[in-house]
């Protein structure tokens, strides 16, 4: 049955492009122009957080740093993501985050499985980034959680989808530093009471990095409570956090 409804919905609504309104072959792909225009995450990149690197830095091996990691490391092991948040990105994501349109998360997480196998794999536990009530309220879904469980039924990986929250609101983060995030965000996400992590290996999922600060949170959180490692992935990392 569930073929031949994907036929029938097919056959009324055509799948499009993630970006643009190009028919594709299936749900959740890209066009071959949007694919070409797509600025997919390649070394280098920081062994850490993931943040993409100047080509012409020296050194460029698999451990490098970047300068932020170098002088805070945060809670979290590793970060990778699928794509530079560029014009590109925005037009795949913020349909998800603001636009009610769920139904793309299956092609995200696709493109996120890709820099995230290992993780995905190793994890014994998918966990989204929390949304404040209040903000859950005005968005009606967390575009975090929709994505972790994409990515569940892609692997089969187990969730937790209500094992962080956030206990106080947090004002706007854009504009703000590296140092001012972390000061905002600090002990803002906590473990809800009664969730098991101890001894296990926890991915953090969320749409876009940016300096990482709320990850960090997150890991401090799950480090608390046990867990033997927290890694992160994303959709997308902005490429210069000082630049936002």
């Amino acid at each position: 049955m569930k073929p031949l409804l994907r036929w029938v919905l097919d056959s009324v609504l055509p799948p499009s492009c993630l970006v643009c309104a190009e028919p594709v072959e299936a749900e959740g792909q890209l066009c071959v122009n949007c694919f070409r225009r797509a600025n997919f995450v390649t070394a280098p990149f920081c062994a850490c957080c993931g943040v993409p690197l100047n080509i012409s830095a020296p050194g460029g091996d698999a451990s490098q740093l970047c300068r932020a990691c170098e002088s805070f490391r945060p809670a979290f092991t590793i970060a990778r993501s699928a794509l530079h948040y560029d014009d590109t990105a925005r037009r795949m994501i913020l349909p998800l985050k603001y636009g009610d349109q769920s139904e793309a998360s299956a092609g995200l997480a696709r493109l996120m499985r890709r820099p995230g196998e290992n993780m995905l794999q190793a994890a014994n536990l998918l966990v989204p980034v929390p949304l404040h009530a209040a903000r859950l309220r005005q968005r009606r879904y967390n575009q975090a959680a929709v994505l972790a469980i994409a990515l569940a039924r892609l692997t089969g990986r187990p969730l937790g989808l209500d094992a962080l929250y956030r206990q106080r609101r947090t004002r706007p983060l854009e504009g703000l530093g590296e140092q001012e995030r972390r000061d905002e965000l600090a002990g803002s996400i906590v473990m809800k009471q009664g969730m098991d992590v101890q001894g296990k290996r926890v991915l953090v999922i969320d749409d876009v990095m940016t300096t990482g600060a709320t990850a960090h949170q997150c890991a401090l959180a799950l480090r608390a409570g046990g867990a033997a490692r927290v890694d992160v992935l994303t959709v997308a990392r902005v490429a210069d956090p000082r630049l936002q």
